[in-house]
């Protein structure tokens, strides 16, 4: 058959790529366009095989074989097949197994079928080695592309380069055309300005009792959840605490009956989380009927707009935990009847309702956000789901007038707390 097939080894593409404009082989510090990357390998290819392209097949490893996001939009673009070997980490590091292997039988299956005339390969590991061999015996020609070396020099296998009928580099100038260095901020939600009642909480004296615990607290127990905990699932991100600083124990002993009034200001309440919602407890304000009244975005959907989620979804959403919480609150503001409701969200801030946080957070699983470990999405991604989606709600509240009695929605929100 006159036509060609590209076999694309991701975890050598995208970390050659990250090593070439990053300066380090994790795919963590690029971004990648792939509908652009696509598109250059399906053109680059037909011009130099000058045939038309049947397929391209896309190799990558994810934990447990479960499709990442872009795993989900390569697999509906035209002429992608998508293939997935198993991502495991040994020792601290990512590798991928059964990849190589996946590779090695569709190279040898498709030249055994005479599939095609031309075999692009875009891949440096050496196990390849027979499989070339073998595509060549049946009449197959071999193109080898290596992805421009850091350092100037060879990042494929020697032999794999000695076998192959033709052999390009993808440049810096062709890589840049799809692929990105990310720029570190070095934080993952930006960082919040202190609600008030959150600030009084943390700035109201503690009885001499807790001081005395406090201070009998042995330094090397470092950092110091009370933040965390104090500011539901809105709180500051978790950081090395000073002697003296409260721990939700002491706090809750602010609220107590009878405590001063200087310990005890109006606008200070504790409020907690858990995975089963809003638990009540001495000096704790429960979740107001109003916000267990909101509908859920699921309440909010039909059949016709839950279908074009998912296409948005699969390829326009990259999975970034900030951003899945932005287009979560997107929808769910869109379709919400009453706008009315946003200023009592905003005075809720910041506890999500119970039943809208629990289908945010199963919304972001579906991005691949799940530590795969034990099955929770990691406490820094849920700070930033929870801050993509404050930001979406604040800033319609914004505009509307502030409700008798309630506090302003204002300061930059930030997502959810320590404990789920």
């Amino acid at each position: 058959m006159d036509r060609c097939i590209v076999l694309v080894d991701a975890g050598y593409l995208l970390g050659a790529a990250a090593s070439l404009l990053a300066g380090e082989p994790s795919r963590s510090r690029i971004t990648v366009d792939h509908t652009a990357l696509i598109q250059a390998l399906r053109d680059r290819a037909e011009a130099e095989t000058e045939r038309p392209l049947l397929r391209i097949y896309w190799f990558d490893g994810a934990p447990d074989r479960v499709p990442q996001p872009e795993h989900r939009r390569l697999r509906v673009m035209p002429r992608v097949t998508v293939r997935l070997g198993a991502l495991t980490r040994s020792d601290g590091r990512w590798a991928q197994k059964g990849v190589d292997a996946a590779m090695h039988a569709e190279l040898t299956e498709l030249a055994r079928n005479r599939a095609c005339s031309d075999v692009v390969l875009v891949t440096g590991d050496g196990d390849l080695l027979p499989g070339m061999m073998a595509a060549k015996e049946h009449g197959v020609a071999v193109h080898l592309w290596a992805v421009q070396a850091a350092d100037g020099d060879y990042n494929q296998s020697e032999d794999l380069v000695a076998e192959a009928d033709e052999r390009r580099v993808l440049d810096r100038a062709w890589i840049t055309q799809a692929v990105r260095a990310k720029e570190l901020t070095g934080v993952c939600a930006p960082q919040p300005a202190p609600r008030p009642e959150i600030a009084a909480i943390l700035s109201a004296p503690l009885p001499e009792s807790a001081l005395t615990a406090a201070s009998e607290r042995p330094a090397e127990q470092g950092t110091h959840p009370a933040a965390a905990a104090a500011t539901e699932n809105g709180g500051q991100e978790r950081s090395a605490a000073p002697k003296g600083v409260p721990t939700p124990k002491d706090l809750a002993a602010l609220r107590a009956p009878g405590t001063p009034s200087v310990q005890n200001p109006a606008t200070a309440t504790l409020r907690w989380s858990s995975d089963k919602g809003w638990v009540d407890r001495p000096g704790v304000v429960s979740e107001p009927p109003e916000a267990a009244a909101m509908p859920t975005l699921a309440q909010l959907t039909t059949a016709e707009q839950r279908w074009a989620d998912r296409e948005e979804d699969i390829t326009t959403v990259g999975g970034d935990p900030y951003e899945v919480g932005q287009v979560f609150a997107r929808r769910w503001i869109s379709r919400l009847g009453d706008q009315g409701q946003l200023p009592k969200l905003s005075q809720m801030y910041p506890r999500i309702p119970h039943r809208i946080d629990g289908e945010l957070l199963r919304y972001a699983a579906r991005f691949g956000l799940l530590a795969h470990k034990d099955d929770q999405i990691d406490e820094h991604d849920r700070y930033a789901i929870r801050a993509g989606f404050w930001r979406e709600v604040d800033v319609p509240a914004a505009t509307e007038p502030a409700p008798a009695g309630g506090l302003n929605p204002g300061g930059t929100p930030v997502g959810g707390p320590k404990g789920e």
